[in-house]
């Protein structure tokens, strides 16, 4: 059985892909999944049997190896996530907003500034 490591795992829609050591990334389903385990953790390794699927390979059986590292939640107190969240509506208010006015975006390097404030923050509050 090969060991893979999870790429990506949504609980919500129940399924995820597993990278498949010399070979396509391998789909796997909630239903494959031990009995106990809800969902999988980017990183995690797991052992899985596979077979061709219809859209590629799909695993049959999941052994989970690694115990998911969580990240903290609530990393930061809700008074500083408040704070974060006016200054980036204050930044979009003010630099991204006249320029999409105008009929243009706006210059490539303050798009991509404010871009990595608003994962910073959607990180922050996705817990």
């Amino acid at each position: 059985m090969p060991i893979g490591k999870v790429k990506w795992y949504d609980p919500a829609k129940g399924f995820g892909f597993v990278s498949n050591p010399g070979d396509e990334d391998v789909y796997v389903n909630k239903a494959v999944l031990p009995k106990g385990v809800e969902e999988l953790v980017q990183g995690q390794r797991l052992e899985f049997d596979f077979a061709a699927g219809r859209r590629g390979p799909q695993a049959l059986r999941v052994r989970v190896l690694d115990t998911p590292r969580r990240r903290p939640s609530n990393r930061r107190k809700p008074e500083e996530l408040s704070s974060m969240l006016s200054d980036v509506l204050t930044v979009i208010e003010t630099q991204v907003q006249p320029a999409l006015t105008a009929g243009r975006y706006p210059e490539r390097k303050e798009a991509r500034q404010v871009a990595e404030i608003l994962r910073a923050v959607a990180k922050e509050l996705d817990v």
